[in-house]
């Protein structure tokens, strides 16, 4: 099955080296595109199916710079378990096909048409939207379509910052009045949101308890989701075991409960919530229906919500967009968000990608 586990793919020979020696690229930015007439790398799909059997590695010709188009080439890209479903066609928003994959990723700009105004070469841009298609070395887009970022955080970060923080980020800020001192509980807590979310809380000094399935070693991704500021990491197993009302004497109930698993992981999550506290779903990683008991609304008035991104961004415009990863990249500044967890992989071995993202 699918983690949340960010994998990143490497679309130059030179990602994941130092920031400096990506801007010492930019000083060629006015030549010709590298791919010319060769055409440049992506990793398109025809139709819709399992990544591994799909996804072809192929040489697209560029578009034409129009007067109000950007030329960027792809930094780095992330493959995020909303990429995997829009390939399988299991996603609400699906691009016409054959289509690109990605989503999510950072590129340098490369050469601006005449009547562009707000980005010049050598800036760090992300997109504006979804099905963007980011799995390609370069690419010709609108202005519009990109949001130009600060390229004084580390690559990996920039690369991984429009989805998950930014979903982290809402769901702490949104659905109920946190402050200091404050617990929220969340399953899936080592994925790309889990591990934004520990760090963020952290950073607002709320307290956190994390779920996580049990594996071999435990005890290492547990000293891993310590180190990045989780406060308690429990196994899926370990939430059910009647110790934990013991547990509850000393800590304070979370009134925020963030789920991306559902099934019975979601329904534990329930149970440890405080009265009134909310639970928000935003991914359904068991394939299974959240279910609450009667009990949970009659005597502890919980409340259900879902959230998605993509929405939140489509609701509430780019200037605000902007405004929240500005603050994003002030958490990175300050060393309190850093990158998730990662496997860097070179594009032509996308293959092996995929079967990473599955393991």
């Amino acid at each position: 099955m699918w983690t949340l586990r960010a994998v990143l793919a490497q679309l130059r020979p030179r990602l994941g080296r130092q920031r400096d020696e990506a801007r010492r690229e930019a000083s060629s930015s006015s030549r010709p595109a590298a791919g010319g007439a060769a055409g440049v790398r992506a990793l398109v799909y025809a139709e819709h199916g399992e990544p591994v059997k799909v996804v072809e590695l192929k040489k697209l010709e560029l578009s034409p710079l129009g007067k109000s188009d950007v030329r960027i080439k792809i930094l780095a890209a992330p493959v995020n378990p909303a990429d995997i479903n829009m390939i399988q066609g299991k996603y609400s928003i699906l691009p016409e096909l054959p289509a690109i994959g990605g989503n999510d990723g950072v590129g340098q700009v490369v050469e601006v048409g005449s009547a562009v105004m707000g980005v010049k070469p050598g800036d760090w841009v992300i997109p504006t939207n979804i099905g963007f298609g980011t799995w390609r070395a370069e690419a010709v887009v609108s202005e519009e379509s990109l949001i130009v970022i600060p390229n004084d955080i580390p690559l990996l970060c920039a690369a991984t910052l429009r989805v998950n923080p930014c979903t982290a980020y809402r769901m702490l800020s949104d659905f109920e009045q946190l402050r200091p001192g404050d617990s929220i509980i969340q399953n899936a807590a080592n994925s790309g949101v889990g591990q934004a979310v520990i760090q963020i809380a952290a950073a607002l000094g709320l307290r956190t308890i994390n779920v996580v399935r049990d594996r071999p070693d435990l005890q290492k991704l547990t000293d891993r989701l310590k180190d990045l500021g989780a406060e308690h990491v429990f196994t899926e197993e370990a939430m059910r075991r009647p110790e934990m009302k013991d547990f509850f004497k000393n800590f304070p109930r979370p009134q925020l409960a963030l789920n991306c698993v559902g099934g019975k992981s979601s329904t534990e999550l329930m149970r440890h919530l405080g009265n009134g506290g909310t639970m928000v779903t935003y991914g359904g990683m068991a394939k299974q229906p959240v279910t609450a008991s009667t009990s949970s609304f009659i005597f502890k008035d919980i409340k259900l919500r879902g959230f998605w991104m993509s929405q939140w961004n489509k609701d509430h415009g780019t200037d605000q967009f902007k405004e929240m990863i500005l603050t994003l990249c002030d958490f990175i500044r300050r060393g309190q968000l850093t990158a998730p967890f990662c496997s860097e992989v070179p594009l032509q071995d996308y293959q092996n990608l995929f079967l990473l993202a599955s393991l």
